[in-house]
């Protein structure tokens, strides 16, 4: 967003230094590219070198998944960017199973590592310095799926109940130094990566020649990247500057509320 002031433009996040981890394709690579437009200076992440990013960021490969990468991620980012003033925790995901009891213990551990732990190691060794400039925003992709579980993706939806729970908590520690915490859980989105995943569920759930019916949301479409961009441009912009502690459920009204 461009925003005029004195007769001049200036992009709403200009001077601002963002990291997003995963921003390599689909949401993440959404993202990048709004806070890009926006003005603010990005570095991004995935765990391939041999990734690609959107043109203008900066990138270095990382596993998030273990403290080690999350150190030397932090480490880059300060080196890099000389602090970070927006921080998108956007790597997750996971894959199916046919039900809970056929997940290994070795997944559950990765889904944990990478859904829930991967934000609470980052957040500790970049909230610091958001603490002494009392300024900071930090955005935790989450999922709507939390909101109906199941069980071939309890592993998943499990380490993200348990993102929210902790997002909420930081918020509010965080709140009085000027560092707002907030969450967007997008639905179902039109993504390479997820679409991937739905055919694996539809494969283990439903029977030869079976087919979903209920193929789409209430507002008669998948989401696409940008509207979970979007979302995640708005908490990070000061527009969104009383805005902490929310969970922001962007899903084209797929999930029930309540």
């Amino acid at each position: 967003m461009t925003i005029v002031e004195n007769g001049s433009e200036k992009r709403e996040l200009a001077g601002k230094r963002a990291l997003v981890t995963g921003g390599s394709r689909g949401i993440g690579a959404a993202v990048v590219r709004q806070l890009l437009d926006a003005g603010a200076e990005v570095l991004t992440t995935a765990r391939s070198a041999t990734s690609t990013v959107p043109e203008g960021a900066a990138f270095v490969e990382a596993d998030v998944r273990t403290r080690a990468g999350a150190e030397a991620l932090a480490s880059a980012a300060r080196d890099m960017l000389g602090g970070v003033d927006i921080l998108v925790h956007n790597a997750g995901g996971g894959q199916p199973y046919k039900d809970s009891a056929a997940i290994p213990d070795e997944e559950w551990q990765d889904a944990l590592n990478l859904n829930y732990l991967a934000s609470v190691r980052l957040d500790s060794l970049l909230a610091p310095g958001m603490r002494e400039r009392r300024s900071g925003r930090i955005v935790h992709i989450s999922s709507a799926a939390v909101l109906t579980p199941v069980g071939p993706f309890l592993h998943y939806t499990t380490a993200k109940a348990a993102l929210e729970n902790y997002s909420r908590g930081l918020a509010s520690e965080l709140a009085p130094f000027g560092i707002r915490v907030n969450t967007v859980s997008p639905g179902r989105v039109a993504t390479p990566g997820g679409e991937a995943t739905r055919e694996e569920w539809a494969r283990l759930a439903l029977a030869p020649g079976q087919t979903n019916a209920d193929d789409t949301t209430p507002l008669g479409r998948d989401g696409r990247p940008d509207d979970i961009a979007d979302a995640v441009l708005f908490l990070a912009s000061d527009r969104a500057s009383w805005l902490t502690g929310s969970n922001l459920i962007v899903d084209g009204g797929e999930f029930p509320r309540g």
